[in-house]
This record gives C-alpha cells, structure tokens and sequence, in this order.
C-alpha cells in the first residue's frame, strides 16, 4: 500500500510514480512538502529514491513536522519536488490554524491570503530544487453555491489551477500541463449530478498536473 486510501484528499500513487520513472534517476532527492498520508515517500521506497516528506501536521514517523511555506532544506538540495497542495477549504485538514486549506480561495478580495500563501510555498520550492531539475503540482479548480441564494448560476468558480501556474511560470520553465481523470466514484452518484443541473456548474472530474523545470541561468553560464 502506498499511502492510505481513507486519508481524504490522498494523491492517487500512480500519477507521483509516472512523474518520477520520467523525471527523476534512482537514488534522487525527492520532497514533497506537504506529505499527507506519506504516498510520495512509499512510491520513493519503492523505485529507490530518497523521498523527504514534511508536513505541518505529520500523519506518521517518518514525515517530519514543517510548513511548506518554510521548508527547513538548504538552498538547491533536491533533485525533483512533488506537491498536492489545498484547493481551497474543500477538505479540513487538521485543526491548525496555520493551515493553508483553512484559507478561502474565493475570500476576501479574490483569495488574496490563500494566493499569497501559496507565494510563498512556490518561492520555497524554487529555492531548494536544483538547477536544471523538475517539480510538479497537481491541483484541481473549485466552485461552491452561494449560501442563501437559489437558481442556476449563483454560485463562485475559483480558478485555483489557473492562478498557480501564472505564479509558477514567474520562476519556472513550463514543461507539461497533464490533463488526470479523478475516477471519483462520488461523481457518478444522482445527487450530485442533480446538484450540478440545478446549480449550472460542470463537476469537477480532472485535476491538472503542472510540470515544470528549474532553469536559474543559461547553460552557457554554469561553472
């Protein structure tokens, strides 16, 4: 088992284990610095590579206990980096405080603290990956009724997979954009589908996956 199946929101193992049979070579420094249910480390024990895992609220031993938004790594010290972050407060993490999915992507003058969070976690992952080296984001878009108010169309689209990766390309070189099918049994259900009509919204069955290359200086330039 890699990972476990009833942490909710758990990234489906095979899409972390395609990124790094392309991306990265065996015996690779591997993060992902918000870990969840340990799914990215299981897949790195499992085609040898060194995963590191932090997380701000640790779901076992060997995920160590940080914020994304302050990885405690060196500069340049990893070889590919793997991150599932909050689309939003769709899911309750933990009860910390600190934690991005407790922050509104559709709040307060359209996400700015759930965006600048993200910043901030984006400029971490920069500086401790490696020139010439790779990451990937997987993220899905997010939309919700408007409390109070019924008919079709009352109701707020986040474009969350949209605006990260406006913020990625402002320090990284585009590599992919990887369309995955959520085989989400839920979706399939009446209810939801019912929802979706009377709502006048598409439900959500993909999530993006980002990919993206490290590129600090023209190759000319290294030493």
């Amino acid at each position: 088992m890699q990972g476990d199946k009833n942490y909710v929101g758990a990234t489906p193992s095979w899409v972390i284990w395609q990124l790094l049979k392309r991306y990265t070579r065996e015996g690779d420094t591997v993060l992902d610095p918000m870990c969840g249910s340990g799914t990215t480390l299981d897949v790195c024990a499992d085609i040898g590579r060194k995963g590191i895992g932090f997380d701000l609220v640790p779901s076992r031993a060997d995920i160590a206990q940080a914020d994304a938004r302050k990885i405690p790594l060196a500069d340049a010290s990893v070889d590919f980096v793997f991150i599932d972050p909050p689309y939003s407060t769709h899911v309750d993490y933990s009860d910390d405080p600190r934690c991005i999915g407790k922050l509104d992507a559709a709040g307060d003058d359209a996400g700015k603290a759930y965006f600048s969070a993200m910043d901030a976690v984006i400029t971490q992952l920069h500086r401790v990956l490696k020139d010439r080296r790779y990451m990937a984001l997987y993220v899905s878009d997010s939309w919700r009724k408007r409390r109070g108010e019924k008919g079709a169309g009352n109701g707020i689209f986040m474009p969350i997979g949209f605006e990260l990766f406006a913020r990625l390309r402002k320090r990284f070189q585009p590599v992919d954009i990887i369309s995955v099918v959520r085989h989400n049994a839920s979706l399939g259900k009446g209810n939801f589908n019912k929802a979706a009509e009377d709502g006048n919204f598409f439900l959500r069955g993909f999530n993006y996956l980002f990919i993206m290359k490290k590129i600090d200086a023209p190759a000319h330039h290294r030493g």
